[in-house]
């Protein structure tokens, strides 16, 4: 399949690698950052920068908008389609009927609309095995939802036909599991830096914290720590230290009572 990528952040940078090595031909790449469309066409074979978004004689089949979600108006308002093209989002939260008033309110032709979420987190130095990653299908159409299934199975051993309510739903799972998990991780660490202890200390931790979560029918049943056993004692002690990081206790009285009421 020939296709055209708009970005080329994170998303873009393994996606497009992934495509290419399943046999697709990416065309063109855009970025408002002419330098991070040419590093990401430096990995491809024959793929050229595009110097605008200017799509009409393309001969992508599928444009792919791989960009912040709060970009997605500013580049439907300049985005020039070709005849009969597939366009797809990779948002985790923009619906597909956001994309397809867009299309109706920007586009002179009209364009069938679908989605393709990669449901995972993505940093452009660490490599992805693209096989393990959920790809979630939406399409305005039966016939170009048959089409971006068949593309992601040619990536991914799991694909799920998703709705933009089950998606949202996801993303909002997935922040607490990712975004809001590596965050505490942070904390951890800057709470040691500044007491002069090793972070490193706690990785075996965090590995066994993560295995037993991930084998467990339910996590909550591998609960472990001082809210879960109600030891307010070791409670208080942890609270009285962490005066000195006022935004870190309220935290952790948060998480606390939530583990407690759970």
């Amino acid at each position: 399949m020939r296709i055209s990528f708009v970005g080329a952040g994170n998303v873009a940078w393994h996606l497009a690698q992934a495509l290419e090595h399943a046999g697709h031909h990416i065309v063109e790449v855009f970025s408002r950052d002419t330098r991070n469309a040419r590093r990401l066409v430096n990995k491809l074979y024959d793929t050229t920068v595009a110097p605008d978004l200017d799509f009409a004689e393309s001969a992508a089949e599928l444009i792919i908008l791989a960009v912040a979600d709060d970009a997605l108006d500013e580049v439907m308002q300049r985005l020039v389609l070709p005849e009969e093209c597939i366009l797809v989002h990779t948002s985790g939260t923009k619906t597909l009927e956001e994309l397809e008033r867009l299309v109706g309110i920007y586009s002179d032709v009209p364009a069938h609309t679908g989605v393709f979420y990669p449901l995972q987190t993505f940093s452009r130095e660490v490599p992805i095995q693209f096989t393990e990653v959920p790809l979630c299908i939406e399409a305005s159409e039966p016939a170009t939802e048959s089409i971006l299934i068949k593309l992601a199975q040619d990536l991914s051993n799991v694909v799920y036909i998703m709705s933009s309510e089950e998606r949202a739903i996801m993303h909002v799972a997935a922040v607490f599991a990712c975004n809001f998990t590596n965050h505490l991780f942070a904390i951890s660490k800057r709470m040691l830096d500044a007491e002069h202890l090793e972070f490193d200390l706690l990785k075996p931790l965090i590995r066994e914290t993560v295995r037993k979560a991930l084998e467990a029918p339910d996590p909550a049943m591998v609960q472990t720590g001082p809210a879960r056993r109600g030891d307010h004692q070791i409670i208080e002690r942890h609270l009285d230290y962490l005066e000195r990081y006022p935004a870190y206790q309220g935290l952790y009285e948060v998480l606390t009572e939530s583990i407690m009421r759970k």
